[in-house]
């Protein structure tokens, strides 16, 4: 009944949806970014004298070999040197890929010394961390004082980001708010493990070496800071009841934000009750009407992540696990049908504020990295950049890096100079470039409503409709991920006029049906810059349109 009064009445139901040409899937400024990750210890070493190679004494940081390596593998618990500079001397290498964001992991002071508690740390294990160090910057000790493997003379926190906007690149920060380092279970008391200093250098919280129900936050001020509870791993677990905790947060990251981070990529959002996430959200917020922030809850359930997106829990978009788990199986292996990836599109009713808004990916730093093949990698890459959703790959994965890895088996393995410099040659690099390049420069591709007409086999084809304001563009999307080049054939919802070959600009006249040859493992996509007047492609989006988000929230 929903459906055949959203078709029938759409005049009376919404007046200006449809009848002004007014279709979108969001309007939200940041999906026009498309976000390379960077964990940045990992990338490049750019000023070597900031290794602090001699940091860390009996329990030393720098470059430790993770135990039990098959031969010729490799992995690594300490720090390898990647800083601010490294990524700054590549910018132009990252916005020439067609990105418009550098996603950087956590900037904030970390442990001095490889961690003596916990588990030791084994090849391709989980959640050890004996003998590791906070190279990857989530062990946060001050989050008011940046970490000083980072910043070069000159370049700080503030003057990074000025030098990467320099460079038409904006900061994503990786935010922390749960835990800091990790902080019981040590054979002897390490000086700064399980403490937390404010932004004058005074102590304000201290685990003491103790289990977390050992702890007595009412009887000593310097456990106040923590749950009783304990959380992950022997992580200081942060109390989101106390409100010195938020008090403490917002204030760091309000700092980092004046000096340039464009928006937070926030950690571990789960471990942590959507009124507290409300909170810090009408604080940063409050300051920085709109800022943008997206969550990370390693689960693989839409309806369970999506609670994360409603206003009322603080309006925080998610990286997108659901369509993860799909992109994996429809591009690591040949015979993926792209109809998987129309399951947890949820274009229509779906659980989330705004589908369009959600982080798109297929591997990160937490999991093994995708293990698929050259043209695999190609065609994901064809399929984010073209569909819903703000894309984001994680660095190497334009030449395949360490395909297949996961943490503690390579998955943050030092990436370098030498491999940048070689990766304008691989065929994954150039796909890429062709494909985010062109993104960058289309709305609809950014930010328009997606209306499917086939997702099956080795073959999808969809548009992408943004109508909106003084703004019009429709692009038409096929995909071809088949080892042979295939024609396409669309004749469903498609406009009649004079449309336009996305890449090279030349004339596509329509009348009735477009054809079109696409390569094997290719992307071709067509422009209309007109508006929609077909029938019941109108009635289409209009339908679209109301259906794209939940009506209560």
């Amino acid at each position: 009944m929903r459906t055949l009064l959203a078709t029938l009445l759409p005049g009376l139901l919404f007046p200006v949806v449809g009848q002004a040409g007014d279709f979108y899937g969001t309007t939200e400024p940041f999906a026009r970014e498309a976000v390379y990750f960077v964990l940045t210890d990992r990338f490049v070493n750019g000023d070597p004298s900031n290794d602090h190679r001699d940091q860390g004494g009996a329990h030393r940081s720098f470059d430790l070999p993770t135990p039990g390596a098959p031969a010729g593998e490799s992995d690594n618990v300490g720090y390898l040197g990647g800083d601010f500079q490294g990524i700054v001397d590549n910018a132009g290498y990252i916005r020439d890929l067609g990105f418009t964001s550098v996603w950087v992991t956590p900037i904030v002071d970390n442990p001095d010394e490889a961690f003596t508690g916990g588990d030791p740390v084994t090849w391709n294990g989980a959640f050890t961390d004996r003998g590791k160090t906070g190279y990857h910057g989530y062990w946060g000790i001050n989050f008011y004082r940046l970490d000083e493997h980072l910043p070069s003379p000159g370049l700080d926190f503030a003057g990074f980001t000025r030098a990467m906007k320099g460079r038409q690149l904006d900061v994503v920060l990786d935010i922390v708010a749960n835990h800091g380092s990790p902080s019981y279970s040590m054979p002897t008391r390490q000086a700064q493990y399980g403490r937390l200093w404010d932004r004058d250098g005074r102590l304000v919280a201290d685990h003491q070496n103790l289990r977390p129900e050992r702890l007595d936050p009412k009887g000593n001020p310097l456990h106040a800071f923590y749950n009783t509870g304990g959380g992950l791993a022997q992580l200081s677990d942060f109390d989101q009841d106390n409100p010195a905790v938020l008090d403490y947060l917002v204030g760091a990251y309000e700092q980092w934000i004046d000096q340039g981070a464009a928006a937070f990529r926030v950690d571990t959002i789960a471990w942590m009750p959507h009124d507290f996430w409300k909170r810090f959200a009408d604080r940063i917020r409050a300051r920085r009407p709109g800022f943008f922030m997206f969550g990370e809850n390693f689960n693989y359930d839409a309806a369970s992540i999506a609670g994360h997106t409603w206003r009322r829990n603080g309006g925080y978009s998610v990286l997108d696990f659901p369509l993860k788990a799909k992109l994996v199986e429809v591009f690591e292996k040949p015979g993926g049908d792209f109809a998987e990836l129309g399951k947890a599109l949820y274009l229509e009713d779906g659980p989330y504020a705004n589908p369009y808004e959600l982080m798109t990916f297929y591997d990160n730093h937490d999991m093994a990295r995708m293990n698929a093949p050259d043209a695999g990698f190609i065609d994901a890459h064809n399929w984010l950049f073209t569909a819903r959703g703000i894309p984001v790959i994680y660095y190497g994965s334009e030449t395949g890096f360490m395909r297949g890895r996961a943490e503690h088996a390579g998955n943050r393995n030092y990436f370098g100079q030498a491999r940048i410099d070689a990766a304008k040659t691989h065929p994954i690099h150039a796909g890429l470039k062709r494909i985010a390049t062109l993104r960058r420069d289309s709305i609809a591709l950014q930010r328009g409503l997606q209306l499917n007409v086939s997702l099956k086999g080795d073959e999808a084809a969809f548009y992408r409709i943004y109508d909106h304001g003084s703004q019009r563009q429709t692009a038409l999307v096929l995909l071809n991920k088949a080892d042979r080049p295939t024609t396409m054939r669309v004749g469903e919802y498609l406009q009649e006029g004079e449309w336009r070959d996305a890449f090279d600009g030349t004339p596509v006249p329509v009348d009735g049906e477009l054809h079109a040859d696409v390569p094997a493992h290719g992307v071709r996509v067509f422009f209309f810059d007109d508006a929609i007047t077909r029938a019941d492609t109108l009635a289409r989006l209009r339908d679209l349109m109301l259906r794209k988000a939940p009506k209560a929230d």
